[in-house]
């Protein structure tokens, strides 16, 4: 089993190729996974050379190789083809097989780069229509209930799996009614403990055994911790998620690079916690495009300072799932091209032609943070 600190990082890039000083600071590093956005993506062939250079760069481990392609707004993937359609656009429909093909078609076209996690599906809820708050999760949300959100967001999570990607879900407790964006700052969910049975633990009940791995958001809720936010916190990673609903799958920090954290606490420090808390990765997003190296040596270091049976779980717990990932289909630009004539025709089936003409707007009213 590896036993390096950096196994528990799950680390952004500055850009779309591996040059020589980034390639010095991963080797160094060591980290347990990477994390793609649209600044590391240009042209097809570029990205699975991308994805190609890293996993050989992490030989004999197999890193998490991640990214968020969710459907939407959320698509890392559309600026090489078509936008697949949002998980609000197919709540319109609500059509189980419309969201199987999603999940497939997601699943096919990241295994063709080279990915092997998808940071999906969303769990969260859409209560009072997508533009009832300002808090990330506009077009995001497969249900409006319990029910609904099970049987399509479980669809979708089906699906993506069998076609070879592992799932996450997210973002535990649940950003459902948060009044704030927490890539800027940090939300307070007030409800009480029935209440948060009720609608945002529901689904992590339900269907926790067919999800892969679960990220913790930042979030405070003073029910259930009154002191740390989700993500760090003890008594929401470990006590909830893991010992009361049983869950045994991966678990990791939703970026530890956003306002609601940094705001409060800097940087090592909530890397330190959130692997305390139980989480087994600690995500760093952006702060690495600035200075690639200094960062993530500062990260390891906030790794190594954890309580030593938090990284001994942590670092058995990345290995498991790092052995259950599935390799990269064979590349080339024709099944490309045909993969992105099915996700347009998915998008056409599901909006009909004139909307699907339509692609959504990105959200860049306070920061050029990717919405994740």
């Amino acid at each position: 089993m590896p036993d390096h600190p950096g196994q528990l990082l799950l680390v952004g890039l500055p850009g779309p190729e591996l040059d020589a000083a980034t390639a010095a600071a991963l080797r160094r590093v060591r980290p347990g996974g990477y994390i793609l956005f649209t600044r590391n993506i240009v042209s097809p062939a570029q990205l699975r050379k991308l994805l190609d250079d890293l996993r050989d760069l992490s030989a004999p481990v197999t890193p998490l190789l991640t990214i968020d392609q969710e459907g939407g707004r959320v698509s890392r993937l559309k600026v090489l083809g078509a936008e697949p359609p949002s998980a609000s656009q197919l709540r319109e429909r609500d059509d189980v097989d419309l969201v199987r093909q999603h999940g497939d078609l997601t699943g096919r076209l990241l295994r063709l780069f080279g990915f092997n996690h998808d940071l999906c599906p969303v769990l969260d809820f859409c209560l009072g229509g997508d533009e009832s708050v300002d808090n990330s999760l506009r077009g995001r949300c497969y249900g409006v209930d319990v029910p609904q959100t099970l049987r399509l967001a479980g669809a979708f999570n089906a699906a993506l799996r069998a076609a070879g990607i592992a799932s996450c879900g997210k973002h535990f407790p649940g950003y459902t009614r948060a009044p704030a964006d927490a890539h800027h700052e940090m939300p307070t969910i007030p409800f009480n403990r029935a209440e948060l049975d009720a609608l945002e633990l529901a689904p992590y009940r339900a269907l926790g055994p067919e999800l892969d791995s679960v990220m913790v958001g930042h979030a405070h809720f003073p029910a259930l911790d009154a002191e740390w936010p989700a993500s760090l916190s003890r008594r929401i990673v470990t006590d909830l998620l893991r010992d009361e609903l049983g869950y045994r799958g991966l678990v990791m920090s939703d970026d530890l690079d956003m306002g609601a954290v940094v705001n409060g606490w800097g940087f090592a420090e909530p890397v330190r916690r959130s692997l305390a808390a139980g989480n087994d990765l600690a995500m760093v997003c952006h702060r690495t495009q600035q200075d690639f190296g200094g960062p993530l040596d500062e990260a390891v270091r906030a790794v190594e300072s954890a309580p030593c049976a938090d990284l001994d779980r942590a670092l058995e717990n990345v290995a498991a799932f790092q052995s259950r990932l599935a390799p990269p289909a064979e590349f080339s630009e024709a099944a490309f091209a045909a993969l992105d004539a099915e996700v347009w025709q998915l998008r056409v089936d599901v909006l009909g032609e004139e909307r699907a003409s339509e692609r959504s707007v990105e959200d860049g009213k306070r920061s050029p943070v990717e919405i994740y």
